[in-house]
Order: C-alpha cells, then structure tokens, then sequence
C-alpha cells in the first residue's frame, strides 16, 4: 500500500524511533530481583528465635512431672505394704487374747503352783511328825520316871498330845497350801495382766502400722498434685510462649506487609519506566496507521499487577497465622 506524501516523513521518523527502542535491550534487574523482596522484620526474626528456644521446654517440667509419679508409685508401694502387715499385728493380738481369755476362772491359778510345793510340804510334815514322836517319847519317858507307866494319865497325856499335834499338823499343811495358792494366784494375776500389756502393745502397733500407711497415701497424693503443677506449668509455658510467638509473628507480619507494599510499588514504577517507551511507540504507530486509512492494532497494554498492598498484605497475614498455629 502506497503512503501519502504527507505521511511519509512521520513514518520514517517512527520506523528510527521503532529501530532504536526496539534495537536497545531492556534492563530488566531495575525491576526485578531480590532487592523488591520485603526482608525478614525484626518481630519475626524475635518470635522465630522465641520459637526455636520454646522448642522441648516443657522436658524439665516433664521430668519433674515423672520424678513425682515415680515417687508417689514408691509411696503407694510402701503404703501398700504397710497397711498389709497389719494383718500379723491383727493376728498377734487375737492370740494373745485369745491366750489371756484362757488364764481366767477358777482354775487359772493351776498352771502357776510351785512343783516343788508337795516336796517341800512333805518334808516340812516329815520333820513334823519326828517332832511329834518325840514329843510322845518324853511322855512315856516321864511315866515311867514317875512309876505311871501304862497308866491312865499316861493314856490321857499321849491323847490329848496327839489331838493337838493333829490338829497343828492340818493347821500347817492348810497354811502352807494357802500360801502357794495366794503366790499361784497372784502369778495367774499377773500373767493375766502382762498378756493385757501385750494385747494394748500390739494393738498399738497395729494402730501405728495404719498411720504409716496412710501417712504413705497421703504422701502419694502429695505427689500426685506435685506432678499435675508440673504439667500445669509446662502447658502454661508452652501456651504463654505461643501467645507471645504468635503477636510478635503476627505485628512483625503486618510490617512486612507494609514494606512489601513500597517495595512493589517501586518495582512497578522501575517496570513503568522500562516499558513506557514502547506503549509511546505502539499509541504512535497506530496513529500513523488510522491516518493511512489502515486498521489499527491492538493498543500496547503494559503487564498490570495485583494491588501491591494487598498482595504483600495477604502474604503477610498468611505468615502471621502461621506462626500463630505453631503453638496452637
């Protein structure tokens, strides 16, 4: 197609133009690059560490948490064993009085006579009775000094002697078998009494022996509650800690934003500049082609971007609930 005269010199003057822009390369690093890459805030860099140190804190409260469990579980054991040797000490104590039940009565005072009782009486007797007959020998002996021998007050003499010896000798064994059933009973007394000491020291002993045992439980229970704080603490730390990571994630996030948002509104200045030669170039041709008579083409349309706030806004609130659900 031919061009007017009166076009000529605005087309080659666009064909110079079209061949130096076109000609020269664009520097793209003006535009693009890391340097338009909002950095690491300090708030993020502060909960990031804050992150990394919280990371097994809780270990010391969970060891404190199974040191108390295994010294509760050793207290119950103890208790355990303490609250079943009470049944030896129930048993002691049924035997003795069981034992003491047996020392009661009429009878109770048997066990405890002297077997050397009936020995010693009958030599006491023994010796009695030679008394006696020599008491009788001086009767006959004074009977015959006196010529009454076999006579009638020699008879009546060694009656009335031997009436009274009889009489003293009863009153002797009666007293001597007296006195070793008053000793027998006393010793019964005794004994019966001793088996009640016994009986109130084991019951004592089983009385200590329960106190032990619970005093045993009531440790373990101390125990328990020690680990449950120790639980209580580590999840308190760990939730404290995450409030913390996540706020500071969370303002360090919305500061990024902010900077993303000047970085990407430089980078898209530094684009316009790059790119507005050629949307100058393309308005130009297509003038010159509408002026022809020709049909124009499509107008030069610079690549657009997403509002560079709101993007560097949502990258940010994305991170800022990341490191909110770290500790959630």
């Amino acid at each position: 197609m031919a061009i007017a005269d009166f076009l000529e010199p605005a087309v080659k003057d666009y064909a110079e133009q079209a061949k130096a822009t076109y000609s020269a390369p664009i520097d793209t690093t003006k535009f693009t690059g890391r340097q338009f890459v909002a950095g690491e805030d300090p708030l993020q860099t502060q909960a990031i560490n804050l992150a990394q140190q919280g990371v097994g804190s809780y270990s010391p409260y969970l060891q404190a948490a199974q040191t108390a469990q295994t010294a509760g579980a050793g207290a119950l054991g103890q208790s355990a064993a303490a609250l079943g040797g009470l049944g030896a000490y129930q048993t002691a104590a049924g035997n003795i009085a069981t034992g003491a039940a047996g020392m009661t009565g009429p009878q109770a005072y048997q066990p405890f006579m002297s077997p050397y009782q009936t020995q010693v009486i009958d030599a006491t007797l023994s010796e009695y009775d030679k008394q006696g007959l020599a008491g009788e020998q001086q009767i006959r002996d004074a009977a015959v000094a006196s010529g009454n021998f076999g006579g009638g007050r020699e008879g009546a003499q060694l009656g009335q002697y031997q009436s009274d010896r009889l009489a003293d000798r009863a009153a002797l064994q009666a007293s001597m078998l007296q006195q070793g059933f008053g000793q027998a009973n006393q010793l019964a007394q005794q004994n019966f009494q001793n088996q009640g000491n016994l009986f109130g020291m084991q019951q004592g002993l089983f009385g200590q022996q329960g106190q032990i045992g619970a005093a045993q439980q009531g440790l373990a229970g101390a125990y328990g509650n020690q680990m449950n704080q120790q639980f209580g603490l580590s999840d308190f730390a760990r939730t404290g800690m995450g409030q913390d990571v996540s706020a500071l994630g969370s303002l360090g996030g919305l500061r990024q934003g902010q900077q993303q948002a000047l970085l990407s509104a430089d980078q898209r200045a530094a684009q316009t500049g790059a790119y507005e030669p050629y949307g100058r170039l393309s308005q130009y041709g297509n003038t010159l082609t509408g002026l022809a008579g020709g049909v124009s083409g499509s107008q030069y349309q610079e690549p657009q971007a997403a509002n560079p706030f709101q993007t560097a806004l949502g990258t940010a609130t994305g991170l800022a609930g990341l490191f909110g659900k770290i500790y959630g």
